[in-house]
């Protein structure tokens, strides 16, 4: 069956394997970011919450990151790992990494959430949190409740790869899936009916995340192809160490995105400060808010590209390793094309429809300077979505094709160079929509590196065919 399943990798039409695999990475990337954002929609359509909840949204995202960085990094590690020493026949092995995951990610969780509970004044302050009194008392609360999380959200996210890497990936998806659905279901009931306001949102949201750990607990013990026994649990140097570098790449994509999120952030605090209506008390939350919500649709885009590009990896692998160059060569190049048109669709909708995605989030209870800055932000924000969606491709099938320092490089430049630098530097010349402005510079800056390691990658794919 591995066999005829190999070879089917090799010579099926390329388009029916990319909607084949990439379907259920991109259900998976968009439940996952479901979380968050559907606690800013709901957030933001109630009344005594408004752009204040949507700013506090906004500090605390950064720090679910940090999490999820750790989280994946265990994860993906322990999912390579696993996959090297099947390969090799070494089953012990795969199930002492399988173990030493699991005591790794309880013990980092537990040391993560006490730094967030014992520093959350100082990390919400980090983050852009002391904007406004409002923004600064909602952040500390959605905080606090969101950390005693920790621990279910991180165990849950680092076992979706190991789930996957024992040969179940529907189940890996499903229990995503029903911990949002969870989400979905209790933040009207408890942000609408129980007036829990910025508690309720985050209840919401940890309610669904047990969920999802508690089903990943239950395949843990019931792990079809890889079973750890009692010992398999003990921590042991060497294991740890080879988890954690095959995960670093994943850890070094998100852990960056928190960089750029936290100069963003304080960036808009204190050029927003200086500018003449948001500089005003009951305004001044307004540009964070905004900026919070624009990042959030970019969060959807970004995971239907993300998704398509990580479908493809167990393709191009195979591929390169069969010696066909050519039929990898095609792959990127429809790739591209696809990722392009998601990103011309997404382009489309920011810069002719703002007004519309705006009101998803509650802008009917806001002052039309929210309205007008959130129309200003999608259109300068995003208007190079399209070369960011082909940007994040050529990192991931860089990657697939075994080129992960390239792939970290031009991922790490585009993310703390570009995206934490142009941040800083350019509100100093055009003040509060300087932070706009620093995303598509990055965009374009990166583009034209990476169109020099697409032509370098077209030309290896093209010799001795």
């Amino acid at each position: 069956m591995e066999t005829r399943s190999n070879q089917y990798l090799g010579t099926e039409p390329l388009g029916k394997l990319m909607r084949q695999y990439a379907l259920p990475c991109i259900i998976s990337l968009l439940v996952g970011a479901l979380y968050n954002i559907v606690d800013q929609i709901f957030i933001a359509n109630a009344s005594y919450l408004g752009s204040y909840g949507n700013a506090a949204n906004t500090v605390v995202f950064p720090l679910t990151v940090v999490a999820l960085a750790i989280a994946v990094m265990v994860g993906d590690g322990c999912c390579a790992f696993v996959s090297i020493s099947l390969g090799k026949g070494e089953q012990k092995t795969a199930k002492k990494s399988v173990g030493n995951s699991v005591v790794m990610i309880v013990i980092f969780s537990v040391i993560l959430t006490a730094i967030y509970l014992i520093f959350a004044e100082q990390i919400v302050a980090m983050f852009g949190g002391t904007v406004n009194v409002q923004t600064h008392d909602h952040s500390i609360e959605y905080f606090f409740y969101i950390s005693l999380g920790i621990p279910f959200y991180m165990f849950g996210q680092a076992m979706n790869p190991i789930i996957r890497a024992d040969g179940n990936p529907k189940f890996a998806m499903v229990s995503t899936l029903a911990g949002a659905l969870i989400n979905i279901i209790l933040d009207p009931v408890f942000i609408f009916v129980c007036k829990w306001g910025m508690m309720g949102a985050a209840v919401a949201t940890v309610a669904g995340q047990i969920v999802t750990a508690f089903l990943s607990l239950i395949y843990l013990l019931r792990m079809k192809n890889i079973k750890p026994a009692k010992e398999d649990f003990r921590l042991q140097g060497y294991v740890c160490k080879n988890t954690l570098v095959l995960g670093i790449t994943s850890f070094l994509s998100q852990i960056s995105l928190v960089a750029a999120m936290a100069a963003i952030n304080n960036m808009l605090r204190k050029y927003g400060a200086a500018d003449p209506i948001f500089g005003q008390e009951q305004y001044a939350q307004i540009p964070m808010a905004v900026v919070g919500i624009v990042m959030k649709f970019f969060q959807i885009v970004i995971s239907i590209v993300v998704g398509m590009a990580a479908g493809c990896i167990p393709i191009v692998g195979f591929n390169m390793g069969a010696g066909k160059k050519l039929r990898v060569k095609d792959l990127f190049t429809k790739l591209l094309t696809a990722e392009a048109a998601v990103g011309a669709v997404a382009f489309v909708l920011v810069e002719f429809l703002p007004r519309q995605l705006i009101a998803i989030f509650g802008a009917a209870n806001e002052s039309t300077y929210y309205t007008d800055f959130a129309v200003r932000a999608f259109r300068i924000y995003l208007c190079m979505i399209i070369l960011a969606c082909v940007n994040k491709a050529c990192f991931i099938f860089l990657q697939a094709m075994g080129k992960a320092v390239a792939s970290t490089a031009l991922s790490m430049i585009r993310e703390v160079v570009f995206g934490v630098g142009f941040a800083l530097l350019l509100p100093l010349f055009f003040g509060l929509n300087g932070v706009l402005y620093s995303m598509p510079v990055s965009d374009i800056l990166t583009f034209v590196i990476a169109v020099f390691l697409i032509r370098g990658t077209y030309r290896e794919l093209a010799e001795n065919q």
